[in-house]
């Protein structure tokens, strides 16, 4: 199973009996599924059997699902409403004996209101329900072109991502082979900063010394952060190979990989080895940036 991403767009149309419609599927980033609809009046009950499907195929990510309908077959038609018109005709014929005024026109009569209506055709039940489920059919081909783009995106990442594993396990080998976190080479950098104090004053106990000395040298050493570097590096490949719905699982070991890189900056007191591990934590971040965006 690939790597998908969050992000993706899908459009699809469609057409049954007098209706035409389309649908524009957008995805973007989120900690969860969510999936919210935007549907035209009397076509809500299309709601629960599309989240249904969404939710089979997407675990992460905000999905907005626009459907657009619009009726081209049947025209509208106009009809005159004889009982207003007659009303008024009639008042027109009681006010003429009364008022000296121009008898009112035709243009003048239809133009009141309520005397024209407009009549939107009538909907066939049979129509309706083709019309939904065309639309449905629709849906699925949106829903998996959309799968298909945050597929063919996260399949770019993942690249994206083992390049970014590659990079820290090289800065991993550097600070490996660096001469600054040998045992021996922190123990001298100690000894001379002891020689020093033991310089400047004589009130310091030398054998006390001595003893803080392999203490800090002890702590100082960064192969247990190494090995787990290494370990979470391998896990990262794994999990990138496997594919499927990992990137929470990828972006709690970019943590992971943080909380070490930073214990190595912390611990290393070699202005090689610090450089190499600031390296490394700016490609960490870019690791975890690039996480983000995976479902």
């Amino acid at each position: 199973m690939a790597l998908s991403s969050m992000t993706g767009f899908a459009r699809s149309h469609g057409a049954s009996g007098p209706y035409a419609f389309e649908w524009e599927l957008k995805s973007v980033n989120a900690k969860g599924f969510d999936l919210r609809m935007r549907l035209p009046p009397g076509w809500d009950d299309l709601e629960a059997l599309t989240k249904k499907r969404a939710s089979q195929v997407l675990s992460r990510g905000t999905v907005y699902a626009n459907l657009n309908v619009r009726r081209t077959a049947a025209a509208s038609t106009i009809r005159v409403n004889e009982e207003v018109l007659a009303s008024i005709v009639k008042v027109a014929g009681t006010l003429a004996g009364k008022l000296d005024a121009v008898a009112p026109s035709i243009d003048g009569l239809l133009g009141i209101k309520g005397v024209i209506e407009v009549v939107e055709p009538e909907s066939s039940e049979a129509e309706d329900v083709a019309a939904k489920e065309a639309a449905t059919a629709a849906f699925e081909q949106a829903i998996t072109d959309l799968v298909e783009m945050r597929r063919r995106e996260g399949i770019s990442l993942g690249q994206i991502l083992s390049q970014r594993m590659d990079e820290i396990e090289q800065l991993a080998k550097k600070a490996e082979a660096a001469p600054g976190r040998k045992p021996e080479a922190i123990k001298a950098r100690l000894a001379d900063q002891i020689a020093a104090l033991l310089e400047s004053s004589d009130r310091f106990d030398p054998d006390r010394l001595n003893q803080e000395a392999l203490l800090m040298a002890a702590k100082a050493d960064i192969r247990e952060e190494l090995d787990r570097i290494a370990s979470h590096i391998a896990q990262a490949r794994e999990m990138i190979a496997r594919g499927g719905p990992v990137g929470r699982r990828l972006d709690f070991l970019a943590q992971e990989f943080n909380r070490e890189v930073n214990t190595c900056c912390s611990k290393s007191n070699d202005v090689e080895l610090t450089n190499i591990g600031l390296e490394m934590k700016n490609v960490v971040e870019q690791f975890r940036e690039q996480v983000q965006n995976l479902e």
